[in-house]
């Protein structure tokens, strides 16, 4: 399993968020813009919701959905929600396979101490997905909606402040990002990613 540490830096981030309020009104955002860039989209898998950065490894493990990851001798092993952990540390490398076509990536982080791997939160997640699997995708669902039936032309009515173009429909905003891609011939949903950004030091192993 892959790991990064991370830094405290909340303090700045902060006094940042503080710092921009005070700008000019012409480089300002409204309370209207910033609400609609920072709204949780949850995510949804056979009935469990999943919401990156709340939702817990073991929560997932409780509804019946079966986690792996990648172990340093690159094999795929099945989680123990028993496994130590370390502190302020972002783990990569695991995934929730429903078939081989369709998938998702998970990556999970811990707070301010040790803690069981159960105990570590969903940071980001990343679905893959083939428009053959029909049985499989009626399983999955984004912001509440059916990924069968977000397409891309749905995307933009829905999300009409977001940016992107015929294969993706993106917004990054100060704590979350969403990315969902398509089919350009078809415009049906090929997989989205829904991160929360976290202070990650990638140069420390």
């Amino acid at each position: 399993m892959n790991k990064r540490k991370t830094r405290s830096l909340f303090c700045f981030l902060l006094a940042f968020m503080f710092l921009l309020t005070g700008c000019s009104q012409e480089n300002s955002v409204s309370d209207e813009d910033k609400e609609s860039t920072e709204v949780l989209l949850p995510v949804g898998i056979n009935g469990t919701e999943i919401k990156v950065g709340e939702t817990t490894i073991q929560s997932l493990l409780d509804q019946g959905l079966e986690i792996s990851w990648v172990d340093e001798d690159y094999n795929r092993i099945i989680v123990d929600p028993t496994t130590e952990l370390e502190p302020k540390t972002y783990y990569t490398g695991g995934s929730i396979n429903l078939s081989d076509n369709v998938f998702f990536k998970v990556s999970f982080v811990t707070d301010k101490k040790k803690v069981p791997l159960g105990e570590a939160v969903i940071a980001y997640i990343e679905l893959h997905a083939l428009q053959s699997e029909q049985t499989i995708l009626d399983q999955i669902t984004f912001d509440g909606v059916p990924i069968k039936e977000l397409t891309q032309k749905k995307a933009v009515e829905k999300y009409p402040k977001w940016s992107g173009d015929e294969i993706m429909w993106l917004n990054y905003g100060l704590d979350y990002k969403y990315l969902l891609t398509f089919d350009i011939s078809s415009g049906n949903m090929t997989g989205f990613t829904v991160e929360r950004n976290y202070d990650v030091d990638w140069t420390k192993k």
